[in-house]
């Protein structure tokens, strides 16, 4: 299986950590800024249940701006073969 090297940005990262912290973010929201961060640093990739929570996101028009973002960049990340 091939690795995926992307890293999420600096922009997805701040907006990321900016969610976390929001009170008002959907539980959707938080959970898709936590893969983005975790992906920061290195080694790791979006996993099949998260690429799939990233994809219903995209394909829906209810999610705010910032939660789609997150879901675009935690989808690029995903693995290329799945």
């Amino acid at each position: 299986m091939s690795k995926n090297t992307k890293q999420t940005s600096a922009h997805i990262a701040k907006l990321a950590a900016e969610t976390l912290q929001d009170n008002r973010a959907s539980q959707i929201a938080k959970s898709l800024a936590a893969s983005a961060l975790a992906q920061r640093g290195g080694g790791k990739q979006t996993g099949a249940a998260m690429e799939d929570k990233a994809a219903r996101v995209l394909a829906s028009d209810r999610y705010s701006d910032d939660t789609r973002q997150l879901a675009a960049s935690v989808l690029a990340q995903a693995n290329k073969e799945r």
